[in-house]
């Protein structure tokens, strides 16, 4: 399977050991409607996974829970036997009932179940990093990740997780995650106008640990989006690619997982996030999570 030589934006970042593109791509648009049952373009679904990998993407985001067990099913259709090069992220903690909620799933059967099933879906004998997502449906939620960690810390010593990481969590979840295994990456919902884990992205960047964003476009207010798209129409851009731009140049530990079930829109994005941003643009950009 050859890749696309070009350099993508942000170039690559060393996830515990294993070396990613910081653009990868989340999957969890590949399954239906409300992230459930089969995609509505089934061959489309498998041209896309195929595309990221031919334009050099070598992280994949994904999730049992994602339809749930659709993204797993077409990433191991469409890529195995998987490239070298290749790294699969999931993430367990949470699955998914009849009315499309993600109840959690964090009590240590639930947990082994869940990568025992990631392992069968995506045809791997090993993981290559399993976030655990705390939290609900809803967002963060306080409380301690500890015994939930301690089980995926025993599957990592048996071999079937290299890498452990957190999802959905706050700062001092992170914290007793990280008294308790290496984290190499926390996944949490970030961008222009939600800016809580600012002083999370810097602490983590110091350490070494990839702090991956979901919903770049996710909880603008009006005014705020307007200030987005004038800055990407002076820009000759769309919001976006100016949104994933910003992130990339945020910090050297973000990595992006942006989801599309287009190739085209794919390929939009990829070239959108090589947006070199100006002082100018970054200083008016920053002012919209002020």
């Amino acid at each position: 399977m050859s890749t696309f030589t070009a350099s993508l934006p942000g170039g690559t970042w060393t996830l515990g050991g294993l070396e990613v593109s910081r653009f990868g791509y989340g999957a969890m648009q590949l399954a239906g409607p409300g992230v459930m049952g089969p995609p509505p373009d089934y061959d489309g679904a498998l041209a896309i996974l195929r595309d990221v990998v031919e334009l050099g993407i070598t992280h994949i985001d994904t999730a049992e829970a994602y339809g749930p067990h659709i993204t797993n099913s077409l990433i191991r259709e469409a890529l195995h036997p998987y490239p070298g090069t290749l790294h699969v992220v999931t993430k367990v903690g949470s699955v998914r009932d009849d009315q499309g909620g993600w109840p959690p799933a964090r009590k240590p059967d639930q947990l082994r179940r869940a990568v025992e099933e990631n392992l069968e879906t995506l045809g791997s004998d090993v993981l290559d990093l399993v976030n655990l997502r705390m939290g609900d449906g809803q967002g963060t939620v306080p409380g301690s990740p500890a015994d939930a960690l301690e089980t995926l810390a025993e599957l990592q010593q048996q071999g079937v997780i290299r890498h452990l990481g957190v999802s959905n969590v706050l700062p001092e979840q992170v914290a007793e995650a990280r008294s308790i295994a290496p984290i190499v990456s926390v996944q949490n919902m970030y961008n222009l106008a939600f800016r809580r884990d600012d002083e999370l992205i810097d602490s983590l960047a110091q350490d070494g640990i990839a702090y991956v964003p979901f919903f770049p476009l996710g909880g603008f207010s009006p005014l705020q989006s307007r200030a987005l798209s004038a800055v990407a129409a002076r820009r000759g851009s769309t919001p976006m690619s100016v949104a994933l731009a910003w992130l990339l140049q945020r910090s050297p530990n973000i990595l992006l997982i942006p989801g599309t079930s287009s190739v085209a829109h794919l390929r939009e994005n990829v070239a959108g996030a090589g947006l070199v941003l100006s002082a100018e643009d970054v200083a008016e950009l920053d002012a919209i999570g002020g």
